[in-house]
């Protein structure tokens, strides 16, 4: 980073310190930030920096996969030096004024396809205990679509299984009701005669899954699970703990299941954050046009 660069930013930290009473530790983030901008940006002077340079910066720390929280902290830093070079006239335009907060970027969610899910799911083998309460697990997250922490924390006095729903407890303690299919069913009911009594819980663990030692699963430890056995299917990207919640919402969506329905089974409070699933029905969208448009 040369003189010119150092200078700048001494001086805008110098104005922030004083004037906006910045404290340290956003100080020290604010230098650290420009400080690998002017890196990125190797000889340019930080006066003539445009605002393509500042989006392509942005659309690298992307690919970078930083998330869009980390790199919308960037961008506050670009901007304030911006702003405090346009103040002190150094330059004339201000090139970040208009740029979008990284925020508002729609991260899509890793998805499994079909063929994928089956895989994952026959990747446990479902012979001996650990088997068996795996694939109990593993197809659970599937036909609800629930989250790892909610697997994790579900009871037995959740359970319906005749009548073919659970009831789980979701972000704040929020219940709803959720179907069960009967693959899932016939699995966790293996896993409840088979299994369960053999682990010798303490009369008042409640919790469905348990470890060897008879006690409440975590959620990380579930996440391992879909970890490993991922890796057993041969499964080559990367996924998140999400990965059979994000395929259960995408592939109802893909055949025909109602947005409001999807909303309701996830638990979201929101049809906004349900909306993010819809980028899979694209393919389903355009057979619908060219089955039923005039002139498609």
């Amino acid at each position: 980073m040369d003189s010119e660069w150092n200078r700048l930013i001494d001086r805008a930290l110098d104005y922030f310190r004083l004037e906006r009473a910045l404290s340290v530790n956003t100080l020290s983030a604010y230098r650290r930030d420009l400080s690998q901008f002017a890196r990125a940006l190797g000889k340019r002077s930080p006066t003539a920096v445009t605002r393509g340079e500042i989006l392509d910066y942005l659309m690298k720390l992307r690919d970078d996969h930083l998330t869009p929280a980390s790199v919308a902290r960037k961008l506050v830093a670009i901007k304030v030096f911006h702003r405090f070079l346009l103040s002190e006239g150094l330059i004339r335009i201000d090139p970040a004024t208009v740029i979008e907060s990284p925020r508002l970027w729609k991260t899509l969610p890793e998805v499994l396809d079909r063929q994928e899910v089956l895989d994952l799911l026959k990747a446990a083998p479902g012979r001996g205990d650990k088997g068996i309460r795996d694939r109990a697990i593993l197809e659970l997250l599937y036909a609800t679509g629930m989250r790892v922490s909610e697997a994790a924390g579900l009871k037995l006095t959740d359970l319906h299984l005749e009548a073919g729903f659970l009831r789980c407890f979701g972000k704040g303690g929020k219940e709803r009701v959720v179907p069960v299919g009967r693959h899932a069913i016939d699995w966790i009911q293996r896993y409840l005669s088979k299994v369960r009594p053999g682990l010798k819980p303490k009369p008042e663990i409640k919790h469905l899954f348990l470890n060897r030692f008879g006690r409440p699963l975590s959620r990380q430890t579930i996440w391992m699970v879909l970890k490993h056995y991922a890796l057993l299917a041969n499964i080559k990207r990367p996924i998140s703990p999400h990965a059979l919640r994000h395929s259960f919402a995408t592939h109802l969506l893909s055949a025909g299941a109602d947005l409001r329905v999807v909303q309701e089974l996830l638990g979201h409070a929101s049809i906004t954050t349900t909306q993010i699933y819809t980028h899979v029905d694209r393919a389903r969208l355009k057979a619908i046009h060219a089955k039923y448009h005039p002139r498609a």
